[in-house]
């Protein structure tokens, strides 16, 4: 027998030894399907895509590394230890043994993803890469109503709310808001801390209705991890500020659904008084009396000027954060009861603005000298006064956006207000900018004393293009020139051989008909350089690789698409004008 004889089936190789099914994975974890999909959510990993696929094409592949790393995580054996723990509960209640099942109830073996989040996010910095969609999840789930259902446990909301409402008050109080954008699925916002931009979304303030259709246990097993990583940001963000970590929020505050303004007076005290609040916890009854309120459904997020006005912020950071801080400063606004307060209340006070409301907690009330905008959302007012601006909502975030303070005749109440125009979109890459837009650019000029650039007028800095790319531009527009030049001398020099047949052949030719010749001819040499240019982009393709050939075809599919929305965006901007005529 040689020396290097292997049997055959005695040793796996190629894609067979790299990746096995999800059933194999079960079988070899010896775990329920539903324990596997959480922990493959909670370490992070994926089905695999393999090129063969040994077992078929209607199988689930994951790679045999990644379940190794699950195989050897503590997290599994703790999960081992609480089945046998449930079966223990089980025989005790099978043998009417109460008192047993209920002491083995009491001693739960409990499980945390501390370890996961570590092995995950080893940096910081990466941990806030990440943090989009668990910030969207956890604001989704904050959202929900505070109701005794068998789906969602009411604690998982209550942290949830706990946890997005801290998440504010650190951007507010360190004024990263940078973007805000109100649409039909909810808010947009996006925040810049440390360098990486933020974006999330939450929902507006409505009655939500959870229903049967959902199924919630995946949704759930991402945001207990989503929980987790948002409360590890939280404590290393509130440890950077100088502040403790979790808050101790007042009882009595709280069950008047002030979490933010709880939450923000703990924040504004100084850490030897935030030691006192936590030497004098509340006890076990106020804690559940405040729970007991909280369940109620209220939308009464709470201040957070205070957090503003009280803290003290040793570095203001980048220009970027000293320009959003000072925005809304010196002003008062007050927000009526038909306005959304939760969003104005936080975008407000993370631009530097003092904020008051109609209700209980608000720090002042309507009749306040010191209000300089009223937010209503109104036709009618039965009282105004002569001091203040009565606006709507949309001026705030649109000020926000233009980063200017845009001027309210546009937004009096019982007037329509101009579009909101989404942040998000660059209008001069998507080649078209509507008027607004223009107008809040010249706006924008203006506060700054800028002078805006003529169009078709270039600058002085361009004259030394350095970019390979502005080269290739700069080369095609000298090329189209001269190719316009040599077709104008063409069609001249066709005109005149025209015209010398006509003299020899005893036609007479007069001056009227000669711009229908030139028309003729012009269009003549039209579409034959049109056949020319369609034959070299035909010769030009051929001579392009496969994948070279698949790009070209791509980028141009996407500039008709793009000529094609703006088309259509002409179109209707020139119906709503006739409209308005």
């Amino acid at each position: 027998m040689p020396k290097h004889y292997r049997p055959p089936g005695k040793k796996k190789e190629g894609n067979a030894a790299k990746y096995v099914t999800r059933s194999q994975a079960v079988k070899q974890l010896q775990v329920t399907l539903p324990l596997f999909r959480k922990l493959c959510i909670w370490k992070g990993i994926y089905p695999r895509d393999p090129k063969k696929k040994i077992k078929g094409n209607h199988q689930t592949y994951y790679h045999t590394k990644d379940v190794a790393f699950i195989l050897h995580d503590p997290l599994l054996n703790k999960h081992r230890e609480i089945r046998a723990h449930e079966k223990k509960i089980r025989k005790a209640r099978a043998k009417k043994n109460m008192q047993r099942a209920f002491r083995l109830e009491q001693n739960k073996p409990t499980y945390n993803l501390d370890r996961q989040i570590i092995e995950r996010y080893p940096r910081f910095i990466d941990a806030l890469g990440d943090l989009d969609d668990a910030l969207t999840m956890v604001h989704l789930f904050a959202a929900l109503p505070t109701l005794q259902n068998e789906q969602i446990d009411v604690k998982r909301i209550h942290n949830s709310r706990r946890l997005s409402y801290e998440w504010q008050a650190y951007i507010a109080r360190t004024h990263k808001l940078r973007k805000t954008f109100v649409s039909v699925k909810g808010i947009y916002y996006q925040a810049e801390v440390q360098g990486q931009k933020i974006v999330w979304v939450v929902p507006h303030s409505l009655q939500q209705v959870v229903t049967a259709d959902v199924d919630f246990k995946v949704m759930l097993t991402f945001v207990e991890f989503y929980e987790t990583l948002l409360a590890f940001v939280n404590f290393k963000l509130y440890h950077s500020i100088g502040v403790k970590y979790p808050p101790i929020l007042d009882p009595r505050l709280e069950s008047l659904a002030a979490d933010l303004y709880a939450l923000s007076r703990y924040i504004a005290t100084k850490p030897e008084q935030q030691d006192k609040q936590l030497q004098g916890h509340p006890d076990e009854s106020e804690l559940k009396l405040a729970q007991l309120h909280h369940q109620l459904a209220s939308n009464e997020p709470g201040a957070l000027m205070h957090l503003v006005e009280e803290a003290e912020i040793e570095d203001d950071g980048d220009e970027e954060t000293k320009e959003c801080k000072s925005l809304f400063e010196n002003m008062t606004f007050f927000l009526t009861r038909e306005v959304p307060r939760e969003p104005l209340l936080f975008v407000i006070s993370a631009f530097g603005g003092k904020v008051s409301w109609e209700g209980d907690g608000a720090p002042f009330g309507e009749s306040d000298p010191s209000i300089s905008h009223q937010i209503v959302d109104r036709p009618t007012q039965n009282h105004m006064f002569l001091s203040r601006e009565y606006i709507q909502p949309q001026w705030v975030f649109d000020s926000v956006n233009a980063r200017i303070i845009l001027p309210t005749e546009d937004y009096v109440v019982g007037r329509i207000p101009p579009p909101h125009l989404s942040p998000f979109v660059d209008n001069e890459a998507e080649g078209y900018i509507p008027d607004y837009a223009q107008k809040i650019k010249q706006l924008q000029a203006a506060a700054r004393k800028q002078v805006l650039p003529v169009p078709a007028v270039g600058n002085e800095d361009q004259d030394d293009i350095q970019d390979p790319l502005l080269e290739g531009i700069a080369d095609r527009v000298e090329a189209n020139k001269a190719a316009e030049r040599k077709q104008k001398m063409l069609s001249l020099e066709r005109q005149y051989h025209e015209e010398l047949k006509m003299e020899l052949e005893g036609v007479s030719h007069s001056g009227p008909k000669q711009p229908s010749t030139n028309e003729n001819v012009e269009s003549r040499d039209q579409e034959q350089t049109d056949v020319v240019d369609d034959e070299a982009e035909d010769m030009s393709k051929s001579l392009m690789s496969r994948k070279k050939r698949g790009l070209y075809e791509s980028i141009v599919i996407h500039n008709q698409r793009k000529k094609a929305k703006i088309k259509k965006l002409e179109s209707r901007k020139q119906k709503l004008e006739k409209n308005r005529k």
